[in-house]
């Protein structure tokens, strides 16, 4: 390990806000006009950018915490300083949180000639109350310049990151979202890469309002799952609250990060089964990035050319299952989603096993992580892979606020069942959702898997969903799946024993 460099060696040289070279805070009719160069205008008069790095660069990702940072690492903090006091900078602040205790004020510096990345960030987040808790800096030719590599480097305790090389949008949204999560967790609580949602259910007359929340990698439902209105009528409803980050506190609060708008996926996007987030995405105020666009403005969200990590800015305000609020009072549900084929459409957990859940993090490679392994079985500890610290504490932590709260929790597989036979659509997911929020489905401890299964579901042939039935030698293929998770949770050694002897 390198000796580390005390931060105020090269962070105190960095551009004052109000200095000449810096447009501070302009409004996005000016970051719009400054990055008319990179437009592409839709069919919606909305802008479309394209990027180089279509994805977050999680192998080029380290933190101070968890990391060594090298020579060459300092000594590019400190050049990336200079070179930024020397270039004409935008420096965009914003803010992440509403609640007293988990608001955070952000300041972006990015290049005037990046616009675009102000442009798209700006939008997702409400102004800024006060001066600065993080700062970051992303400069996204910096591995154009001299042969340097691009790199993203956190210093968690200052509340600093430096993107260097990059020019994705989600570097600068993470790089925030990271740190909020982390002094959330220092403060007892626990962020969480979630969705949530609330639904207002009327039984004999009385309301009766249910928290959920959605876990779950990007591009594996749940921007859908948490966006959809369940097709319930007035006066019932369902309103979104967070598409992405959250904060779980020790009373069982869940509060929001993101209060202007949600960066969501746009590969495949349907009017008809999403059709809130379509119309959201077709307003003229949406920023598109890395979205297929014809020369006459024609949209294609079926086109993945580009990249099927293609993504939009959008306004709550345009989303007519947003609500106006974004922290939910108390979480009822958490669910768990997979796409693991060994897995039924739901299942019920208890405490342990649900921590098991989070720390499995079980789903399908998809293109927001890894392009190149899109497909592939993959597992991330709380489906987050912005954990700063030893992930086996985020899943003691995630046991005792569930115990602590009577947290109900759920696994859903959101892709199929079996080898690609049964398919698991929105209208199946949704009728569970639907189903556990008014307690309407009857569950049975199964045997084969230890853990509890619905015996029915309204509006599902739930029988034709069982694992076991489109399976040649399903208990090998289970057994097999339980050696791999225990050994999995194996090389966590903060997690606590009884967590990993509840793996199912």
């Amino acid at each position: 390990m390198s000796q580390r460099v005390e931060p105020p060696q090269f962070w105190d040289d960095f551009p004052d806000p109000n200095a000449a070279n810096v447009t501070h805070n302009p409004t996005f009719e000016e970051l719009r006009a400054l990055a008319r160069h990179d437009e592409t205008t839709t069919e919606f008069d909305s802008p479309r950018y394209v990027s180089e790095q279509r994805s977050r660069s999680a192998d080029k990702t380290k933190n101070l915490a968890d990391d060594d940072f090298s020579d060459a690492d300092w000594d590019a903090l400190t050049e990336a300083t200079e070179v930024a006091a020397d270039s004409d900078l935008i420096c965009l602040d914003r803010r992440v949180g509403r609640h007293p205790e988990t608001t955070y004020n952000c300041r972006l510096f990015v290049p005037t000639a990046y616009a675009r990345i102000a442009l798209a960030w700006g939008k997702l987040l409400e102004p800024a109350t006060g001066e600065p808790d993080f700062k970051t800096l992303q400069l996204p030719e910096w591995d154009e310049q001299d042969d340097r590599d691009r790199r993203i480097r956190i210093l968690p305790d200052e509340g600093v990151t430096f993107v260097l090389g990059s020019d994705y949008t989600g570097e600068a949204k993470k790089s925030f979202l990271r740190l909020y999560m982390l002094r959330v967790k220092e403060q007892g609580g626990l962020g969480l890469h979630a969705g949530t949602k609330r639904l207002n259910l009327v039984s004999d007359g009385e309301t009766e309002t249910v928290g959920q929340a959605f876990l779950g990698l990007s591009a594996t439902g749940k921007s859908t799952l948490t966006g959809h209105g369940c097709w319930l009528d007035e006066p019932e409803g369902a309103e979104m609250l967070q598409d992405d980050v959250c904060a779980l506190l020790p009373d069982g609060q869940v509060t929001g990060s993101e209060g202007s708008g949600l960066y969501i996926k746009t590969d495949g996007l349907d009017g008809e089964v999403q059709p809130s987030l379509y119309r959201a995405a077709t307003d003229e105020s949406a920023v598109f990035e890395n979205v297929t666009v014809e020369e006459d403005g024609t949209v294609d969200f079926d086109d993945t050319e580009l990249t099927s990590n293609g993504r939009a800015v959008i306004l709550r305000e345009c989303l007519d299952s947003a609500a106006e609020d974004i922290d939910l009072d108390s979480v009822d549900q958490i669910f768990f989603i997979t796409r693991n084929p060994l897995m039924p459409p739901v299942a019920r957990l208890n405490e342990r096993q649900a921590a098991v859940a989070f720390m499995l993090g079980e789903s399908i490679q998809t293109s927001a992580g890894d392009p190149d392994a899109a497909g592939e079985s993959i597992r991330v500890v709380g489906t987050n892979p912005f954990i700063i610290g030893p992930p086996g504490e985020e899943g003691n932590r995630f046991a005792d606020l569930v115990g602590d709260n009577d947290i109900e929790c759920f696994v859903i597989n959101t892709g199929h069942v079996g080898p690609a036979t049964a398919d698991i659509g929105v209208r199946e997911s949704v009728n569970i959702l639907v189903g556990a929020a008014r307690g309407d489905i009857d569950w049975t401890h199964d045997e084969t898997f230890g853990f509890e299964l619905p015996e029915s579901v309204p509006g599902i042939d739930i029988e034709a969903f069982y694992p076991p039935t489109h399976y040649e030698a399903f208990d090998d293929e289970l057994t097999a799946l339980r050696a791999e998770r225990r050994a999995y949770l194996e090389q966590f050694e903060t997690l606590a024993d009884d967590i990993k002897d509840a793996v199912y």
